[in-house]
């Protein structure tokens, strides 16, 4: 069974940075896709990107592409989402998941471990 546990999130102005990373224990992190996923109050919870097995793939929501990194460090069984450019707009729950497989999806349902979540705040 895998655990996986986020940190990093916090309160920052708009147009700030922030690193959230999510480090794994249990089961061979390198053979699963990694994600992360965002839930605002109110909305429902939506995909934000993702990476494959070797972290050769990696796909985002347009909402954050261009701003948002995401990569994998398979040595430390950890993943990163790179935040740069934040908006008011991105405040939010964020969750890593551990994909059934190594490919990257960006449908919820391809991930069957999920983290407890940190909250990102961006205030205008």
């Amino acid at each position: 069974q895998l655990q996986l546990v986020e940190s990093g999130g916090g309160l920052v102005q708009a147009g700030g940075s922030l690193r959230l990373s999510c480090a794994a224990s249990g089961r061979t992190f390198s053979s699963y896709a990694m994600a992360w996923f965002r839930q605002a109050p109110g909305k429902e919870r939506e995909f934000v990107a993702t990476i494959s097995w070797t972290g050769s793939t990696s796909y985002y929501a347009d909402s954050v592409k261009g701003r948002f990194t995401i990569s994998r460090d398979n040595a430390k069984n950890t993943v990163y989402l790179q935040m740069n450019s934040l908006k008011p707009e991105d405040t939010a729950v964020y969750s890593c998941a551990a994909g059934r497989t190594g490919w990257a999806r960006v449908n919820s349902y391809e991930y069957n471990t999920w983290g407890q979540g940190t909250q990102v705040t961006v205030s205008s």
